[in-house]
């Protein structure tokens, strides 16, 4: 399924995705990833579907949507992987800002510094960018990058793409505790934020089952030191946390259970959202039970919620 949702977003509203990217390549494998662990690690852009596939399925999704009388902020590019190792990315953001409504990338900034995925992300009307480090040895603890990323260049190009894109910039910097949380690095984070001047800078902490068992969400302590020294960088007003659960207004265009796998293939459903969904298009939980039982959806426990994701090669829970 390549559009999914709408789901709600605690970043853009509510949002509906585009999955642009098989699962999962991506140019990391970051260690809180709510997907699993990168099966395919690559640097190199590719062809994945044709730009009118794209198109038209998230055409059907909107017209859906419209139907319904159901609100949409944002069309969001968020796949199982990363999407700007999609060569048609330009090309499916041009088609989709034709239905109407903003458009979004929400990327890991790997491949930011490469001229020609530049000027594909400014057709965009914001861009999303990952800042989880500033020193190179914390980002490769981190987010586990490809072998031949160089992140002085990564750093650089974000700048740079901040400078000459007229859109909004956002960042979103995810705390992993006895990770990136102390104070030299949040220090370094916020240095950089200085000089990037992103409109928002958004701080948050796993919220949902990640790759490796051992994550966890950074304490409240170091979450203040970095709200602290971002509000310091960037000012107060610019500085939020996204550290709570996005809500439970997850809506079904078409088939709903064909729509719950979709959207929690790309979005873990927390148990209280999984039951408002079931309620708000007349399912029972049997309908969840027969998916479990079936291989195609997992049951997690994480942060001492359950959580309901479908079954992928890359989660090993």
């Amino acid at each position: 399924m390549i559009a999914f949702g709408p789901v709600p977003s605690r970043r853009l509203g509510r949002s509906l995705g585009v999955n642009n990217i098989p699962v999962k390549i991506c140019t990391y494998s970051c260690v809180y990833c709510q997907i699993g662990r990168t099966l395919k690690i690559q640097v190199d852009r590719e062809k994945f579907y044709s730009p009118d596939e794209v198109f038209r399925e998230v055409k059907e999704k909107v017209e859906d949507i419209k139907r319904k009388g159901e609100a949409l902020d944002y069309i969001t590019f968020v796949p199982d992987g990363e999407p700007t190792l999609d060569l048609n990315l330009g090309k499916e953001i041009l088609l989709v800002k034709s239905l109407g409504f903003k458009v979004a990338v929400i990327t890991n900034s790997s491949l930011i510094d490469r001229e020609n995925l530049a000027s594909e992300l400014k057709l965009a009307d914001l861009v999303s960018l990952k800042l989880d480090a500033v020193s190179e040895e914390m980002w490769r603890r981190v987010d586990r990058p490809a072998r031949g990323l160089v992140y002085r260049d990564i750093l650089e190009g974000m700048v740079r793409f901040r400078k000459e894109f007229e859109g909004e910039v956002i960042t979103e910097t995810m705390f992993v505790e006895e990770l990136n949380d102390d104070r030299k690095e949040i220090d370094k984070i916020a240095g950089f934020l200085s000089e990037l001047k992103p409109d928002r800078a958004y701080i948050a902490v796993p919220t949902r089952p990640p790759a490796e068992r051992w994550v966890k969400p950074a304490g409240e302590r170091a979450l203040a030191s970095a709200y602290a020294a971002f509000s310091e960088a960037l000012g107060p007003e610019r500085v939020e946390f996204l550290v709570g659960f996005e809500g439970e207004e997850f809506v079904s265009t078409g088939d709903p259970v064909e729509d719950l796998l979709g959207i929690t293939s790309v979005h873990p459903m927390r148990e209280d959202a999984l039951e408002t969904y079931l309620r708000e298009n007349r399912l029972s939980f049997e309908a969840v039970r027969k998916l479990i039982e079936e291989g195609k959806l997992l049951e997690l426990e994480y942060g001492g919620h359950r959580f309901y994701m479908r079954k992928l090669p890359t989660r090993k829970w």
